[in-house]
């Protein structure tokens, strides 16, 4: 289904551990830009941090990086905030993630073992398969498909 990112959960008697974590930095980062990018106007910060259940000041950081990359214009004032940069469509999601915690790499095995004391890997290429795909959907999706 496009649109959604699926996120596999395990489950154990102690506790609820996650496989795949989407740092909550990258989540107001994601959510902001679509809502920016579905505004007609500029969006204020406080609207923003309403709409996503952010606190301003982790918005703000949040927002001084995507604006260092250039994906969205901030203004200040009291009629001050954000609005686009660049056009939805030329904005993927893995943009905004990249902008947020920094480049995916995938080198495959989750422990970053150059030599692998087994004759297979335990994770069968797992960990490497999930960031492939992980990185092709994001590299896929832009802006543009969350506006309409």
């Amino acid at each position: 289904m496009q649109g959604y990112f699926y996120i596999c959960i395990l489950y154990s008697t102690q506790k609820m551990s996650k496989i795949v974590y989407l740092s909550e930095a990258a989540s107001i980062g994601l959510h902001a830009m679509v809502l920016i990018a579905k505004s007609k106007k500029i969006i204020k910060v406080t609207e923003i941090a309403e709409l996503t259940g952010s606190s301003k000041n982790h918005l703000s950081k949040v927002m001084q990086r995507l604006v260092k990359e250039g994906l969205v214009k901030s203004t200040r004032g009291p009629t001050g905030g954000f609005l686009m940069n660049k056009e939805p469509h030329e904005i993927t999601l893995l943009n905004i993630y990249e902008s947020i915690e920094g480049k995916v790499t995938n080198s495959g095995c989750p422990l970053d073992k150059h030599v692998c004391p087994f004759n297979k890997c335990i994770m069968d290429n797992l960990v490497k398969k999930m960031t492939d795909e992980f990185i092709n959907y994001f590299m896929n999706q832009t802006l543009e498909n969350y506006i309409s």
